[in-house]
């Protein structure tokens, strides 16, 4: 699915004549606790992803930039990078208007369930909406993301002189270089705590921050007493199991739910949306691995 996106992402930003996608670079970077690392490759390669595997040797001659303490070994793809989140949603937006869409925000909540379907949902101050079919994408959880200036003149945390990287080490982080200028983005890749996104506070907590800094020192020596820049409370859908959801409601037939998109559901989201238009239209059938059933069956 992530190959697949990547294609959709840049058929996209082609035809939007948009910059979205940044290619500098993904590091994987591998513990002693590797299982995860090693079983992404036999899928990299059959999906035909450019890879390659770094010892360490190899790692601290071309990231010089970067502490390799507890890292054995790292992936690196080379056509992997980052996405501007804003922009494209924003993009996406504005090409589902132009198709003939109609994009509103208001809260809005379900009729009843009769003979196992759902006719309309009552929206804030516009009335009532029916349709046939409906998808209902919901559940936040609290993330919090750093963003942290380089010392003057250091350029080595620049695009094009450290790739993204994710640190499934110890510690848990992920990061991305450049981001036009806002800094260095560091952020735990552990899970939050619940999030009201109506009523929830939109600024990052001490121990947030100072986790982030932790380990932003460690990883990168150079940016000790880096200053803050600019923090960020995301919005994750979290699942316990971390893959996400896409079925159909249990009471009602014409109701689909999707979700548990993590940190992974926007980048996955050109391939995610193209299976649920044609789960929606019964053109693909149920995918048990993103099923609701699945929780049922760890409860019991």
């Amino acid at each position: 699915m992530a190959a697949r996106a990547l294609k959709l992402w840049r058929k996209n930003q082609a035809r939007w004549r948009l910059e979205l996608v940044h290619p500098t670079g993904v590091l994987w970077m591998a513990s002693d606790h590797d299982a995860y690392e090693k079983a992404a490759m036999p899928t990299l390669h059959d999906e035909g992803v450019r890879y390659e595997i770094l010892q360490v040797k190899a790692l601290d001659k071309r990231f010089p930039q970067v502490n390799f303490e507890g890292v054995r070994w790292a992936i690196f793809e080379p056509e992997g990078g980052y996405l501007l989140a804003r922009q494209a949603s924003e993009a996406v937006r504005r090409a589902f208007v132009r198709e003939g869409g109609e994009y509103r925000e208001l809260p809005v909540a379900p009729g009843p369930i009769r003979r196992g379907a759902l006719s309309r949902v009552r929206a804030a101050g516009a009335g009532e909406y029916r349709a046939d079919r409906w998808l209902f994408a919901c559940g936040p959880t609290l993330q919090e993301v750093f963003f942290f200036g380089a010392p003057s003149g250091e350029r080595r945390f620049d695009e094009g002189r450290l790739p993204v990287w994710i640190d499934y080490g110890e510690r848990k982080f992920y990061g991305i270089p450049g981001n036009q200028g806002r800094g260095l983005k560091v952020a735990s890749d552990v899970r939050g705590s619940p999030f009201d996104p109506t009523s929830g506070e939109r600024t990052h907590t001490e121990e947030g921050l100072q986790a982030a800094r932790g380990y932003l020192e460690f990883r990168f020596p150079s940016m000790r007493g880096a200053p803050l820049l600019e923090s960020r409370v995301c919005q994750y859908e979290q699942t316990r199991d971390g893959h996400f959801i896409l079925d159909r409601h249990p009471e009602a037939r014409n109701v689909w739910i999707a979700g548990g998109g993590s940190g992974h559901g926007f980048k996955h989201g050109p391939a995610l949306g193209e299976m649920a238009a044609r789960m929606l239209l019964e053109v693909l059938p149920p995918c048990a691995e993103f099923a609701l059933s699945r929780f049922t069956r760890t409860a019991s």
